[in-house]
């Protein structure tokens, strides 16, 4: 970690630090240095190693030493700010990060990060998880632009390209007052490249290939820049082949991605700027195994999977960066991103498809934000953000030896409109982060059940959120924090009005009125970071009333077991989480990482539905030799038997505890570096907690793998 620098003043630190480059960004407010959070009997044991390391910290630093800049969030806050100074849990990893782990989307790289975790049905389908809550209840970003569907099977993670990331960015906990519904568990900000104004032609390009499926990805980014014009183009390629697991070759789980990336910015003058922005990525030949569940005969059993889906998004903005003693800077931008699927179910008995879906979801929306330093002691931040989502699915059932028309619902939409104040406030040492947000949302649709049912589809909620939170500086290793913070989710389109028979071998029932959920979080932490110490705790509560959820009843409907969609009264989900680096040597770091969390389902007085095992993880990250850095990693996974029995009728196993090692090494010349590594070293057979499957028989994770990177900036 980098040194501690004197405290300065917002006003100053406006007037010193350049203007961010990236529409999502924002503008860079506060800045000093970081990481973040605190747990419960392990804080006492944490502190009184704070106290001895402190020492250690602010003593002589020997020559060569190696000194990390503070780590910055842009979406803790909205806009640029240090970590440290944010009474939040965050966590962000760098390019260099994701290079180092391989990540192929957003779920894979966060796995094994305290509080975090991930749901997969397959190779690509892998999505985050942030303290217990999945996809439903996190928000996923991309440059700040939330992804939007109704997403039955697959990530939703799984339409940002990694290849193309700069940065992930991650907030954990309620986060409604900037992000609005959905944001129970967090929010995951994947943030690509910006076109940049540097004078004339830069980029980089990568390129790496594993063994364990065979797979190769390429990726190129170059940015053009001349006066007051600046053009960046990106480009990356996947080509994975069936993963290898210690029994064998796990077969569905290769396919094919691309991703394009573009964006033009006119500066028109020292303040002002537009900005054009094309993303789009296409995966083809995706299958989902986790989903593969048993049927009546001929069917025998189902496997979903995707022939080809995409991302399209296009945006325009305009950004004007303040100045003076009091400035206001200003960001606003119109968007339209189209999602499309092909959703397509396998029955192995009939060696054909039983169903075939072709849906688009598209959402059109604007959102329009500023902050301004009223005061040398207030940073005010406000914005209003609206957005519209369509869908009407095309779906075909396999009925009487032909494909019959039998869609979920017809033209459905979701309408959401928001606004919210936030101050960022500073007394001496004392950081207070106060935010507020009122929101409406519609949902509606024309009919479900194949049109069956054409009343009772319209509902409409208000919710206010809110959050307080406050950090104190005590000593650049002591800095305390609290929040309190609460959000709320409404009903999805595939929660309201998904209503017909799915190729997961269930009935879903949809529900139109179904009631948002709000949670309630309470988080104690403690952070503090110098030049060669850096650590993070959190203990928190969530109390979550509405709880939103498939339930199987017990029902058959055409033949199938149903799923119901419905409000469970009330889970709260406890949990501690700490990480903690120590430089012990000149260039010579030590990591460690503990994640624990219990979810109970108070309707039932029962473990919650699916919560992730305890973990902790051990890592060295040291120079070796001259140009030579190697690192080691240890994942320690506990046995999961904290499971739901009465609401998942036996669907839910508990799952044995497993222990995998990474190794690696990286050399760097000139400006490029070439990285070898071990992934899964001891060929580890095993499945993490959230891996869909039938019970007892989930797909195995990937087994050892040599990893090899090439990457070079000209």
């Amino acid at each position: 970690m980098s040194q501690l620098s004197p405290r300065r003043s917002p006003l100053s630190i406006l007037r010193t630090v350049a203007p961010s480059a990236s529409p999502a960004s924002g503008r860079r407010g506060r800045s000093s240095l970081a990481c973040a959070a605190p747990p419960f009997p392990l804080a006492m044991l944490a502190l009184s190693l704070v106290s001895g390391l402190a020492v250690a910290a602010d003593g002589e630093r020997p020559a060569g030493a190696e000194v990390a800049l503070a780590p910055v969030s842009v979406t803790a806050k909205g806009y640029a700010a240090d970590e440290l100074e944010t009474p939040l849990s965050t966590r962000s990893l760098d390019r260099e990060a994701i290079v180092r782990r391989a990540a192929n989307n957003p779920g894979e790289l966060l796995r094994g990060e305290p509080g975090m975790a991930v749901a997969s049905d397959g190779a690509q389908g892998q999505n985050p998880v942030l303290r217990g809550l999945k996809k439903e209840s996190v928000v996923l970003l991309v440059d700040g632009i939330r992804l939007n569907s109704a997403q039955p099977q697959g990530a939703i993670a799984s339409f940002l390209s990694l290849g193309l990331a700069e940065r992930v960015e991650v907030v954990k906990g309620p986060s409604s007052v900037l992000y609005g519904s959905g944001a129970l568990g967090g929010v995951v900000n994947v943030r690509l490249p910006q076109a940049q104004f540097k004078a004339g032609t830069s980029g980089s390009a990568q390129a790496s290939w594993d063994s364990a499926s065979n797979g190769l990805r390429a990726t190129g980014v170059v940015n053009f820049s001349a006066g007051d014009h600046a053009l960046m183009l990106g480009t990356s390629s996947a080509r994975i082949g069936d993963y290898r697991a210690p029994d064998g070759k796990v077969a569905k789980t290769g396919y094919d991605s691309d991703s394009l990336i573009g964006q033009y910015r006119l500066r028109i003058d020292a303040a002002q700027q537009l900005r054009v922005s094309l993303q789009e990525q296409t995966d083809e030949d995706v299958w989902y195994p986790g989903s593969t569940k048993a049927a009546a005969n001929p069917i025998r059993s189902t496997t979903i999977y995707s022939p080809k889906q995409s991302r399209r998004l296009m945006e325009a903005g305009y950004s004007r960066q303040g100045s003076g003693e009091a400035p206001l800077n200003v960001d606003f931008r119109v968007y339209r991103q189209e999602m499309e699927r092909q959703i397509y179910s396998w029955a192995s008995g009939i060696r054909r498809n039983n169903a075939e879906t072709q849906v688009s979801f598209v959402t059109e929306g604007w959102d329009a934000k500023a902050d301004w330093l009223v005061h040398p002691q207030h940073l005010l931040s406000f914005g209003i953000n609206a957005w519209e989502m369509e869908a009407s699915p095309n779906r075909r059932l396999f009925q009487g030896g032909a494909l019959v028309r039998n869609n979920p619902f017809a033209d459905g939409r979701i309408e959401s409109l928001g606004a919210y104040l936030q101050d960022d406030m500073r007394f001496g040492k004392l950081n207070v982060l106060a935010g507020l947000r009122h929101d409406t949302v519609k949902g509606s649709a024309a009919s479900m059940n194949n049109g069956a049912i054409k009343n009772g589809l319209s509902r409409s909620d208000s919710a206010t959120s809110g959050s307080l939170g406050a950090i104190y500086e005590a000593a650049p290793l002591l800095r305390p924090y609290a929040n309190l913070s609460r959000a709320f989710r409404a009903g999805e389109m595939r929660e309201r009005y998904e209503s017909s028979p799915r190729g997961d071998g269930y009935y879903y029932v949809g529900n139109p009125q179904i009631k948002p959920e709000e949670a309630t979080q309470f988080e104690l932490g403690l952070k503090g970071a110098s030049a060669d110490f850096h650590y993070q705790l959190a203990a928190y509560r969530n109390h979550i009333d509405n709880y939103i959820t498939g339930r199987t009843t017990g029902a058959v409907i055409s033949g199938l077991p149903v799923k119901a969609t419905v409000n469970l009264g009330r889970a709260v989900i406890n949990g501690v989480e700490a990480s903690a680096g120590w430089q012990v040597r000149s260039g010579q770091w030590l990591n460690a990482g503990f994640s624990r969390l219990r979810g109970e389902n108070k309707d039932l007085d029962e473990p919650l539905f699916q919560m992730p095992a305890d973990e902790l993880s051990l890592g060295w990250d040291g120079a070796v030799a001259q140009g030579w850095r190697a690192d080691a990693t240890l994942r320690l996974v506990a046995r999961q038997d904290r499971i739901a029995t009465v609401f998942s009728r036996g669907s839910e196993n508990a799952t044995a505890g497993f222990a995998t090692a990474d190794l690696g090494a990286t050399y760097r010349w000139a400006r490029q570096s070439f990285r070898v590594a071990l992934k899964n070293l001891a060929d580890k057979r095993y499945h993490e907690h959230l891996t869909e499957g039938i019970s007892g028989a989930e797909i195995k994770a990937p087994g050892r793998s040599l990893v090899l990177t090439w990457k070079g900036d000209f």
